[in-house]
């Protein structure tokens, strides 16, 4: 037998390489995965801490419900819809395989709407380790988007409207955005149809996760209504305090753990050497939110507020979210102490001028803050990272270093977010309204607490269990528990 050639040594190593390339990126993808699966303890400590006692199983059974509920919706449609035209995934040996989307052709233009290859995964020819890696992925980023509503509608949302509203969201309007900035869809080619930058760009999630979760946040918060005894009669807010601010600081950590995850994983490449500056941008980002909400807070009502530190820390990290990749060290901490400023701001607005009760503050920290971490990459984006992203040549440059067109295309995404996500979730909840007869449990229900009777179960043994019969009475009367509402 021959002694292979040069030209065939020098093949063999190259395949190698590319091979070992794939599975480290492979990897590093599948670990950040895990990473960012983790924060769904972090987003339960969180919303249940804050939340009250007598919800507290029901708020943590929301936190974890929305998982199974998810991976089997996306599944079976959402990760078609969001990812079934992607095209060759490079990171990964540059597996073909979801090269199916929708799209209009409008004025010469290509207008992607939708994939459509990749329903339940099946068939030996499409379930790749490539389309399955990508898949882990992108199902716990949606997952995280989820979760959100869940806080902003805590203490008064029925499960059963929970379950359903969670599908739709897991199956149709998480994915259809997504695909729109994420899988080749309209708005990633805004810069390649228009000259608008790159399109809208989102390098880990402030608009595809975050402010799709805020909106629908919103949108399930006015809908529902605020809590019994929330607002007095002539409209003042009544405090309804944390029942746990252990839970809320460690779920801030856990979650500000796995953002590692979140924002570096989102290279796909463990080899691309980004990795280390979106890190430190994370951290950094994490650190200003947290000092800028203390200083605000401390400002207006002369003391400290950790809630409200947790939540400027988290701000500061769902902003930094889509810019991480293209600012340098400065810009990061800027981004993530107007985040934290912007965090204290919009919750009070919210609360007070709005009249909207949102529990946890996750209109203020996911939904204002996504919008201004895909802003602020149109403004600070320097021109360092993004070459050749989504068709268009050259690095990805914000309004400050020269490209208007960047800017212009960071509103576009966030305008379009807000008007479908927000009539998207609306329509939702209104038609599961209807067939329920309400998305909110009765106020006889709400005043016993949530857990006895639609989780069957107190999140404390300690507290009697008191089942409320149907139709939503209990045995106390209603003017002995009225008493408890804002306190308890």
């Amino acid at each position: 037998m021959a002694d292979p050639t040069i030209i065939e040594l020098a093949k063999t190593v190259a395949d190698n390489n590319t091979a070992m390339t794939t599975a480290v990126n492979m990897v590093w993808t599948l670990v950040g995965g895990f990473l960012v699966m983790f924060m769904m303890a972090g987003f339960a400590l969180l919303e249940t801490g804050l939340t009250r006692a007598k919800n507290s199983a029901h708020t943590m059974a929301m936190n974890l419900f929305v998982y199974p509920l998810g991976i089997l919706a996306f599944w079976a449609v959402g990760y078609a819809i969001m990812y079934g035209g992607v095209g060759p995934l490079g990171t990964f040996g540059g597996d073909p395989t979801l090269n199916k989307q929708f799209v209009l052709t409008l004025a010469g233009k290509e207008f992607g709407l939708f994939g459509y290859k990749g329903w339940f995964l099946t068939g030996v020819d499409l379930f790749t380790p490539a389309v399955a890696t990508m898949f882990l992925f992108q199902f716990v980023f949606m997952d995280a988007a989820a979760t959100i509503p869940t806080g902003a509608m805590a203490e008064r949302w029925k499960f059963t409207s929970f379950i359903i509203f969670s599908l739709v969201v897991t199956s149709v309007i998480y994915p259809l955005y997504g695909n729109w900035v994420w899988g080749g869809g309209w708005l990633s080619m805004l810069g390649k149809n228009f000259g608008l930058g790159h399109g809208h760009v989102d390098f880990a999630g402030s608009s595809v996760v975050h402010m799709t979760g805020g909106v629908m946040a919103l949108v399930g918060a006015k809908l529902l209504g605020p809590r019994v005894g929330k607002y007095g009669p002539d409209g003042s807010v009544r405090p309804i305090p944390a029942h746990n601010v252990s839970q809320v600081v460690l779920g801030t950590m856990v979650l500000g753990f796995g953002w590692f995850g979140f924002n570096s994983a989102s290279t796909l490449a463990g080899t691309d050497s980004r990795i280390a500056i979106v890190a430190v941008n994370t951290l950094l980002a994490s650190g200003a939110g947290g000092v800028a909400a203390y200083l605000v807070t401390k400002a207006k009502f002369g003391t400290a507020d950790i809630t409200m530190i947790c939540n400027g820390v988290l701000a500061g990290l769902v902003a930094i979210t889509a810019p991480c990749a293209f600012v340098g060290a400065p810009f990061a901490v800027l981004i993530g102490a107007v985040a934290g400023i912007l965090v204290v701001l919009a919750a009070l607005f919210v609360e007070k001028t709005l009249k909207i009760d949102d529990p946890v503050g996750a209109v203020a920290v996911h939904g204002v803050n996504g919008a201004w971490g895909v802003l602020s990459l149109g403004l600070f984006a320097n021109g360092t990272y993004g070459a050749d992203l989504n068709g268009v040549a050259g690095n990805v440059r914000g309004l400050l270093y020269g490209d208007a067109g960047q800017f212009v295309a960071q509103v576009i995404g966030t305008v379009t977010n807000v008007v479908f996500v927000g009539a998207a979730a609306w329509i939702t909840l209104t038609v599961i309204g209807k067939v329920l007869k309400g998305n909110r449990v009765s106020t006889e229900v709400e005043i016993e607490g949530l857990d006895a009777s639609e989780i069957g179960v107190h999140g404390y043994t300690s507290e009697p269990l008191v089942h409320a019969p149907s139709g939503g009475s209990s045995a106390r009367s209603g003017a002995g528990v009225m008493a408890e509402v804002a306190g308890r």
